[in-house]
């Protein structure tokens, strides 16, 4: 009987071309793609994190370092397809807040994680069910991701601030932009604590053009 043939790869140059396509090197992609074995592929993703050709992100997930404009929303829905950017990250996103967070922030209501590589950090904040809504979808260059809309972004940042035992202090918030009907009717999906927050921190100066 014939050996099989080992197949031989150019790694830097499936990187170049992956480049081409994306910023997410994935290692079941890449064995399917290139009919390569999968200790081949770990092997040879393993001597490329080494040379700082791609950086870890999670086990068989890395950042193909080639792509000079990488983004962690690129790394979204690969880490957890049922989440969406939230929080710190949309508000600074709608400009709702000034503050530019390290991590990028997301909810989803599965389990709660933490991704970090050299590059950049993505955390999932458990959210429940209930409240798993009120998102959009945006482009990046090479990907789509979720987001929340700015009003409910603000009240995921009242729920969890408060699930966390913190007091959110709303008047650290822009909210000339918001759509207060909407951030209304949102709330009332809400628990009552939320729901006293917002009574309590929101009057009508902050719409104040």
């Amino acid at each position: 009987m014939k050996k099989s043939r080992t197949v031989q790869l150019d790694w830097t140059a499936v990187l170049a071309e992956q480049a081409r396509h994306s910023d997410v090197i994935d290692v079941g992609r890449i064995t399917a793609k290139y009919g390569v074995p999968a200790r081949s592929a770990w092997r040879a993703l393993t001597r490329l994190a080494d040379r700082g050709l791609i950086s870890r992100v999670k086990r068989g997930v890395y950042l193909n370092k080639l792509v000079q404009d990488f983004s962690a929303l690129d790394f979204v829905n690969i880490l957890n397809p049922h989440s969406y950017v939230s929080l710190e990250s949309a508000l600074s996103h709608w400009g709702v807040s000034t503050q530019s967070p390290v991590t990028l922030t997301c909810v989803t209501d599965g389990k709660p994680k933490q991704y970090r590589s050299t590059e950049f950090s993505i955390g999932f904040r458990k959210i429940s069910k209930e409240l798993f809504w009120g998102f959009i979808e945006k482009q990046t260059r090479y990907s789509k991701y979720r987001i929340a809309e700015p009003e409910k972004a603000i009240l995921d940042w009242i729920y969890l601030s408060l699930q966390s035992g913190l007091t959110p202090h709303l008047d650290e918030l822009v909210l000339k932009t918001i759509d207060r009907q909407r951030l209304l009717d949102y709330v009332a999906k809400y628990p009552t604590t939320v729901r006293n927050v917002l009574a309590h921190s929101i009057t009508f100066e902050h719409y104040a053009a």
